[in-house]
């Protein structure tokens, strides 16, 4: 695993140098950006970007900025042999796992990245820095790797709209590419949470994914009947703790009016046992 910014960008050049093509065209390179505990869901983007780049880097950095407390962050949970025996096996090409003070020198960004009025909503209603910090290192990421996709799971579709975004408004190069939902038997996207949750807890969460089925399932009645039919799959669960669920538009995120005809997201996040799960679903309104 490479520790700093100097080995990374060392590393960097000895890989394109070694992967440029015959006819001088400069090798592709994707980035993987995690904060580690890697599981099905990562193996899934490691493979999509295996599939569209010559070169794979995956970060690991634990992003102190995306935790409300110190507590929360230090609880985070970190299995950085279990993570690299897994990209070595996977054929990784780099592997970037950076201390805080390497990327965050000052403990924090004095600099920062904003996500303006739509990092305030949904996942940032709740977590007002999230996104800024998110963003924040992730524009850090692309700084360093200039990468010429990165690549993203479909499960948090804010991070990935936000960072598109971002690439965009900051002329980075990077194009992104979003993999499809992992999920296990039970429908729950695969993820370090759903294994922390005893069985009762579990089995509460695994209505989460059934609401957004109803949604889909009565999006041809209008936007009031998608979210009353998803919110009606959660009652009489009292371990689920509703965060929000909004139908948006997939171009700008916005929630969509009842008048709204076409591709839609129905987003979900609910608190379970003091753990946080979103998910959604693409559905067609009317």
């Amino acid at each position: 695993m490479i520790r700093t910014t100097a080995a990374l960008r060392t590393r960097l050049a000895e890989a394109r140098a070694a992967a440029a093509k015959a006819d001088g065209s400069p090798a592709r390179v994707a980035l993987v950006s995690t904060i580690g505990s890697l599981h099905d869901g990562h193996i899934d983007l490691i493979h999509t970007a295996k599939e569209i780049a010559d070169i794979v880097v995956v970060s690991i950095f634990v992003n102190p900025l995306r935790f409300r407390t110190t507590a929360e962050f230090e609880a985070y949970p970190r299995t950085p042999d279990d993570d690299e025996a897994l990209l070595e096996s996977l054929g990784v090409d780099v592997v970037f796992a950076p201390d805080t003070a390497e990327l965050l020198p000052d403990g924090t960004a004095t600099t920062k990245v904003s996500a303006g009025d739509l990092g305030l909503r949904y996942e940032g209603r709740s977590r007002p820095f999230y996104f800024d910090g998110l963003l924040t290192v992730e524009a850090k990421l692309l700084n360093l790797v200039e990468p010429d996709a990165v690549v993203y799971g479909q499960r948090d579709r804010q991070r990935a709209f936000l960072v598109r975004r971002m690439i965009r408004d900051l002329f980075f190069r990077a194009e992104v590419e979003t993999v499809e939902t992992v999920r296990g038997d039970d429908g729950l996207p695969v993820s370090t949470r759903v294994g922390m949750l005893e069985p009762a807890d579990l089995a509460a969460a695994t209505k989460l994914p059934l609401a957004l089925e109803a949604a889909a399932s009565n999006a041809d009645r209008g936007v009031d009947a998608c979210i009353a039919a998803a919110q009606s799959a959660l009652m009489g669960e009292p371990r689920i703790s509703l965060d929000y669920l909004s139908v948006v538009d997939p171009k700008t995120f916005l929630p969509v009016d009842e008048g709204h005809g076409g591709p839609a997201l129905a987003l979900i996040a609910a608190t379970v046992a003091g753990h946080r799960f979103i998910d959604n679903a693409e559905i067609y309104l009317g």
